[in-house]
């Protein structure tokens, strides 16, 4: 039986070839994508999520644009790293034939969530937090009936990416993911920790060209833009590959290893705003809220998403 997931994103290259992952994956059923500010602001990322659809072949997944700002905080922006379109690195000189929904895509959330059966949905997060707090906001009856959230974001022993003590897609919204945190749904956190075990390393890349398919290209060409600023920040010999992550433990859970703990989110410190604050050796009484995870079988991953891309356009 197919997994119905709703995918809420910000592309973003990573976000892209997350995209990709969930399309090219039989296991899964992608019913809708729900574009956020984020790494690029919301006209670019709906933008971006109909292009990637289009280039994958799946025109006829409903996109709908979600919230253009954070709840409460200053709006932050990513195109230092994903470029000004924030899908630098392909041509995008056309752009998408498919319409963008009129729906507002958090009221389709909440709409979505009440008309599936209790525990149907798994919603997957690819950016800041904030249309899923807006939902439960203004319809906290769907928290108990969503299966479970997939989320890329926050960190623990890898500290922060935007801020020395925050990771980006937190810190967008950290009001939002704190709402989100608190409110009861069975969260999976895959957060710096794993993603910075995820490395594209050379010949990673090179098997991914060697699918020799329009969409493995366009991961590729996608990646080696990003991946520019990261090689840079942190000298490995490959960048982070962040959200591919969430759909991949949706594929493949054995692949990784974490544990249930508390997580709670940093709101009131200039500091330290948007920390995740990871209870992992259990020292307070806080109720465990979240499987976060800290482990992954790099390699396993890589040849799981170099094989399921090769099956698209």
């Amino acid at each position: 039986m197919k997994r119905k997931i709703i995918i809420d994103t910000d592309p973003g290259q990573d976000d892209a070839v997350a995209l990709f992952l969930a399309l090219a994956s039989p296991e899964i059923e992608v019913q809708a994508v729900i574009a956020v500010a984020g790494n690029v602001p919301l006209a670019r990322t709906g933008e971006n999520a109909r292009r990637i659809l289009e280039m994958a072949g799946f025109p006829h997944i409903p996109v709908f644009c979600g919230a253009p700002r954070p709840l409460q905080t200053i709006q932050t922006t990513a195109e230092h790293v994903h470029g000004p379109t924030g899908l630098d690195g392909i041509d995008l000189s056309v752009p998408p034939a498919m319409p963008l929904q009129t729906r507002n895509g958090v009221m389709y959330l909440i709409e979505a969530v009440r008309n599936a059966e209790p525990g149907e949905l798994t919603l997957v997060m690819l950016g800041p937090l904030t249309d899923l707090a807006l939902a439960l906001t203004l319809a906290p009856d769907i928290a108990e009936r969503i299966c479970e959230v997939v989320l890329m974001g926050g960190a623990w022993s890898e500290l922060g990416n935007i801020t020395p003590a925050a990771e980006f897609n937190i810190y967008a919204d950290p009001h939002a993911a704190d709402i989100v945190f608190s409110a009861g749904i069975p969260l999976v956190v895959l957060p710096l920790d794993v993603t910075h075990q995820c490395l594209t390393l050379p010949e990673r890349l090179a098997a991914l060209r060697a699918n020799g398919n329009r969409c493995s290209d366009a991961a590729v060409d996608m990646l080696s833009f990003s991946e520019r600023f990261d090689l840079a920040k942190y000298g490995w010999k490959g960048a982070p590959l962040h959200d591919p992550c969430t759909i991949a433990w949706l594929l493949q859970p054995d692949i990784f290893g974490g544990r249930h703990v508390n997580v709670s989110i940093e709101t009131e410190s200039s500091l330290s705003l948007g920390m995740t604050v990871v209870d992992w050796w259990k020292v307070t009484d806080r109720k465990p809220n979240a499987l976060f995870i800290r482990d992954v079988k790099a390699d396993a991953f890589f040849e799981l998403l170099t094989t399921r891309l090769a099956t698209l356009p």
